[in-house]
């Protein structure tokens, strides 16, 4: 077993847990920053070793397309690449050839497509993608499988988990035949909006046994309600001893809210993706450091954060950084964001562990606001 289950909360359904890697152990649950490009855009390894980050999540596609894995291969794997010797989980790639590639032709096979950079052909099966990852090196891997749009109809659903759950028998298959390198190999929940696929995808996948359990097909359109809805149709049939991922999870409210549902590992691209447009997170919400309001604002971005760009800059100044175009202050913003998202999930395992997790919760959610904040929020 890697993953060990220390504690649940006695009010909700957060757990604390240890996960275990071939890069080291990570308290559960945690946040990964998204490094699509072996790289979190902005920031550097060296930046997110301070920040205190344990794991990055990087993607198949992506890296398969450029710089290849001859390169890759070269360099003796994803880790020694990067320059990172923690935890490395990568996705499979199957999201960004559905949702990138110019042209793409889906079978049982696999999924035929086009390059979205230079229009060359190529297949993904799920034993490519096996042998992909392989080479990648990274610690956590994820199976191709058919992750159905929003909104689908029942029988594009079914299809779906059909297919999901024959690639995934595949992948396990072609996993084992691959050269040990310490790997996790998890499983990918489908179903769309369907109770009852959500329930016959999960009954399937865990039958077919991995190391841990991922909810797909979510955050692809559909409303925050539908979401949770997804995910407690699903929770019910994931096995307790298992690490469970919600992929593409969210804004931070969202992230409080699914740990009370009992997820334990996060992704979205949003910190970086909103740091870049001059957008900060707080305990309060978001506030838009482009607004007029913040030119002469002498605070830190959240007066409650400890990251080095809210110990030294105000807002006023980085809001001078973005307007006059300068590099700088888009990474600013982009570390205290993801800073912002580890330290949260850093005060979440510390409320589960004291046992304080519904008081937290109870006053995360009452305090923080999703609409943008003005000078005085």
């Amino acid at each position: 077993m890697n993953f060990q289950l220390l504690k649940t909360d006695h009010k909700t359904k957060a757990r604390l847990g240890i996960l275990t890697t071939a890069h080291g152990k990570l308290e559960t649950p945690f946040f990964m920053p998204v490094g699509t490009n072996a790289t979190v855009k902005g920031l550097s390894s060296l930046d997110l070793k301070e920040m205190g980050s344990g794991i990055v999540l990087s993607n198949t596609y992506h890296l398969y397309l450029r710089p290849g894995m001859e390169v890759i291969k070269h360099y003796g794997g994803l880790h020694e690449f990067m320059n990172w010797d923690r935890v490395i989980l990568t996705d499979s790639g199957g999201y960004q050839v559905f949702s990138l590639s110019k042209l793409r032709k889906m079978s049982d096979q696999g999924v035929e497509f086009q390059s979205h950079i230079d229009g060359s052909r190529h297949l993904f099966t799920p034993e490519k993608v096996m042998e992909i990852e392989n080479v990648l090196g990274s610690d956590m891997i994820m199976p191709l499988d058919d992750c159905a749009p929003f909104p689908c109809d029942r029988e594009m659903a079914e299809e779906s988990v059909r297919r999901t759950t024959q690639w995934a028998m595949r992948s396990k298959e072609a996993f084992a035949g691959l050269p040990d390198r310490g790997q996790l190999l998890f499983g990918i929940i489908q179903g769309s909006t369907y109770a009852d696929l959500r329930e016959l995808s999960a009954r399937q996948i865990t039958g077919i046994g991995f190391s841990g359990y991922a909810i797909g097909g979510v955050s692809v359109g559909e409303s925050v309600p539908l979401m949770f809805t997804a995910i407690d149709q699903t929770m019910p049939y994931l096995p307790e001893n298992y690490p469970r991922y919600l992929m593409g999870i969210g804004l931070p409210d969202q992230i409080v809210r699914a740990v009370g549902e009992g997820i334990d590992m996060f992704d979205t691209v949003i910190p970086t993706r909103y740091g870049r447009h001059g957008s900060a997170f707080t305990r309060k919400g978001r506030i838009i450091i482009l607004n007029a309001e913040f030119t002469k604002d002498l605070r830190p971005l959240d007066e409650q954060c400890g990251c080095q760009v809210c110990q030294n800059f105000s807002r006023g100044y980085l809001r001078h950084l973005i307007k006059a175009g300068e590099i700088l202050g888009l990474r600013l913003v982009s570390y205290h964001n993801v800073h912002f998202y580890i330290q949260l999930l850093v005060d979440i395992r510390k409320a589960i562990k004291a046992g304080s997790f519904a008081e937290f919760q109870k006053d995360f959610l009452a305090a923080y606001r999703n609409e943008p904040l003005n000078t005085d929020g």
